[in-house]
């Protein structure tokens, strides 16, 4: 069971998310903020993380240079009301940006994306 860490300054969206994505079978982990994130992957161990923008007290993309600087290959979706930031260079160290909707379904099919990408593939 992949586990998701989901990084939004806004309660209702962590919640929500976090109810979504439990019903599909993952296992949720939430923080409020960017601020000491290496050390909440490291505690938490998170196989993907959803990372909201803009957020107050952190800049999304900032996080995610540093997340990148230190668990390359961590994925990280960037979801953002605003979808002006997908063309923001910082952007691209993303595996996937998603505009925040309440329907939750382009999210949940590039969380199933990106983890499939990351997945060893077994010999047979």
């Amino acid at each position: 069971m992949a586990k998701v860490l989901i990084v939004d300054d806004e309660e209702h969206i962590r919640m929500l998310y976090s109810e979504e994505l439990e019903d599909e079978g993952y296992k949720v982990a939430l923080a409020a903020d960017g601020k000491d994130i290496i050390e909440r992957i490291a505690k938490e161990k998170p196989d993907i993380v959803v990372l909201d923008i803009k957020m107050i007290g952190s800049n999304g993309l900032d996080v995610l240079q540093e997340i990148r600087n230190t668990y390359y290959n961590l994925p990280v979706i960037l979801c953002s009301a605003y979808g002006s930031y997908k063309v923001d260079l910082k952007s691209i160290a993303a595996d996937a940006y998603v505009v925040k909707s309440s329907d939750l379904t382009e999210l949940k099919n590039k969380i199933a994306q990106a983890l499939e990408a990351t997945v060893p593939v077994k010999e047979s």
